[in-house]
């Protein structure tokens, strides 16, 4: 495929793409930035915010050279993440008040969500920073076994942690969360939770349970939130939110009843929105000043793919 990215459908997901090159058995301990050669590259996290350089360099903005790293002498935490075009890169933590370490204007300081909103980074590499944070929010939540309670040391590069006290090994988790594009007929369904700011409904989400199949998250989650019944689900995309380390699987939904009842602890409101609805909520000139996620999220997704004609007749009988 040729010509310039799509900036409007799967392309513009913030988080889901990269080009990092999984590698985490090269390391069998904890690994090490200053032994890894001059070639190695560090993904900096202080606090909530990613470092990045203003003038970014051959392998992108985020990824700061050996020489970079230095200034921050000890990190809190420091792992092997895998390879970029061959170089092995590592992520690292420091407290927030040390991105000072970092002045501007050479240097900036910037959290993941106006990462995305800005596109200050390449989109490859919201992907490989996505994980760094991720990862490295596991190792900090992660320094105590959950079973008996001794310290655990940070092995496999850093995507392991184990126990010397009971030998549990501990592994980084995601925690998915489905989020549905609910559809009847010529209409979908769309909903706003109280932090959300003003005029903006998007797609209904939640977590998913555990023994419960994603399927059934989306019946239940709608359920409880709208009270509509849901038929046939199907799965269209996913994608990373590292906030801290969620996994947001897209998919499309088929109502079977229609009367709203929603739940005020999920809901602020609820309402069936037409096709024509959406599209000027996506063009934002909707009369009521009504809008929809932006197109980094993976609820726009859902919703233009479905104006777009990209989302299928409904699929079978629910399971």
């Amino acid at each position: 495929m040729t010509g310039s990215p799509d900036t409007t459908g799967r392309d513009a997901l913030a988080y889901a793409a990269s080009r990092l090159v999984r590698h985490s058995a090269e390391f069998s301990g904890a690994p090490s930035l200053s032994g890894a050669g001059p070639d190695a590259r560090l993904v900096l996290m202080a606090g909530e915010a990613v470092i990045l350089r203003a003038a970014p360099a051959a392998l992108g903005t985020a990824l700061l050279t050996p020489e970079e790293a230095e200034r921050t002498g000890v990190r809190a935490i420091e792992i092997f993440l895998g390879r970029v075009e061959g170089r092995p890169v590592f992520a690292g933590a420091i407290p927030g008040d040390d991105a000072a370490l970092f002045p501007e204007p050479d240097y900036r300081a910037l959290d993941l969500r106006a990462l995305a909103a800005e596109g200050a980074v390449v989109r490859e590499e919201q992907g490989l920073i996505a994980t760094a944070k991720s990862l490295l929010a596991w190792h900090a939540r992660h320094r105590f076994c959950g079973n008996c309670g001794n310290p655990t040391t940070l092995t496999a590069g850093g995507f392991r942690r184990e126990c010397a006290g009971c030998g549990l090994h501990h592994f980084p988790r995601t925690d998915p969360v489905a989020i549905m594009l609910v559809r009847r007929g010529d209409a979908c369904l769309l909903g706003r939770g109280p932090h959300f700011k003003p005029g903006m409904y998007s797609c209904l989400a939640g977590f998913i349970e555990p023994g419960e199949t994603v399927e059934d998250a989306v019946r239940r989650e709608t359920r409880e939130e709208t009270g509509i019944a849901v038929g046939p689900v199907a799965y269209h995309a996913s994608q990373p939110w590292p906030f801290p380390a969620s996994l947001m699987l897209g998919c499309v939904a088929e109502a079977v009843s229609e009367d709203i009842r929603t739940d005020p602890d999920e809901l602020e409101d609820a309402r069936w929105f037409s096709r024509a609805e959406v599209v000027r909520m996506i063009a934002g000139d909707h009369p009521e000043g009504l809008t929809v996620p932006p197109a980094t999220a993976i609820a726009h997704l859902l919703l233009r793919d479905w104006i777009d004609g990209l989302i299928g007749p409904a699929p079978g009988p629910a399971a």
